[in-house]
């Protein structure tokens, strides 16, 4: 199990490798939330074409296993939201392979782009109490940790075949061989698994919750996102789980023209972000 994680890991890496960096999406306000080391961590914001105030916003964090990655892989469904009323951001923070970063790096510029959105939100024409976050994979995983693990408040999570578990599962044997020993990687940079690990934070206070996932995913098993939506319906919070058959890591990505799984993934987002947050 370890060395098929491995290898359907390095693939899902090379298939988020293939987008632009420094990012380029005419149309887009750039801020940057931060500086580190020298790096410029930069927002790229799609405002509504009706510039009424205040409006609902959602930060969107990309994948690339915190190795690589960049905004542009959500700056189509950016485009969208946009044009049905959200404010629409799409976020960079450190990855190794630009930053020499680890995995705790990165949750520290997610967080500090939520608060940054936050504390900017009237300048920017956001209701600070209608601020989902979203990603995909590793990225879902920084939005999981910002909406699960107390600190930057959310209104809702959108999460893209997210990375949810870093620690054993108690009783889930199923899960007990993919769970164990998460965090022993070098990337992960010591950090302890139950503190960066979203399924043992779900509380009654969690935030809305979406996640769509390919049945056929190797790389973060379907059977995770089960047991995350089961938690969260347990303590009380709404998790809609949406499972794509056939569909492995990375289904939902944008091509152009479109596909069926980015289609039908996008709408289904937009259903969720309007009936929780309606512009």
């Amino acid at each position: 199990m370890k060395t098929l994680f491995l290898l359907t890991a390095a693939v899902a890496l090379a298939q988020r490798a293939d987008l632009p960096y420094p990012p380029e999406m005419p149309g887009a306000k750039v801020e940057t939330y931060a500086t580190v080391a020298s790096a410029k961590l930069n927002l790229y914001i799609f405002d509504p074409p009706q510039k009424s105030t205040p409006r609902p916003a959602v930060v969107f964090f990309f994948g690339g296993g915190w190795h690589h990655g960049s905004p542009v892989q959500f700056e189509q469904h950016c485009r969208r939201l946009a044009s049905l009323g959200f404010v629409a951001i799409t976020a960079d923070y450190r990855v190794e392979s630009r930053h020499q970063s680890k995995i705790p790096d990165s949750i520290l510029d997610a967080r500090a782009a939520l608060r940054y959105v936050h504390a900017n939100a009237a300048r920017l024409g956001i209701d600070p109490a209608r601020i989902a976050a979203g990603g995909g994979s590793a990225g879902g995983m920084l939005a999981a940790v910002a909406g699960t693990i107390p600190k930057t408040t959310v209104a809702a999570l959108v999460l893209f075949n997210p990375d949810l578990i870093f620690a054993p599962v108690p009783g889930d044997e199923a899960l007990a061989a993919w769970s164990a020993n998460r965090t022993a990687r070098p990337i992960f940079g010591g950090v302890d698994g139950v503190s960066i690990s979203p399924w043992h934070h779900v509380s009654k206070n969690s935030p809305p919750t979406l996640i769509l996932h390919g049945k056929a995913d190797t790389t973060v098993p379907y059977a995770s996102m089960e047991s995350f939506a089961a938690k969260m319906k347990q303590a009380g919070a709404r998790c809609d789980l949406i499972g794509y058959e056939g569909e492995k890591h990375g289904f939902f990505n944008y091509k152009p023209g479109g596909t069926p799984a980015f289609n039908d993934t996008l709408k289904k987002a937009e259903a969720f972000l309007l009936s929780v947050l309606q512009p």
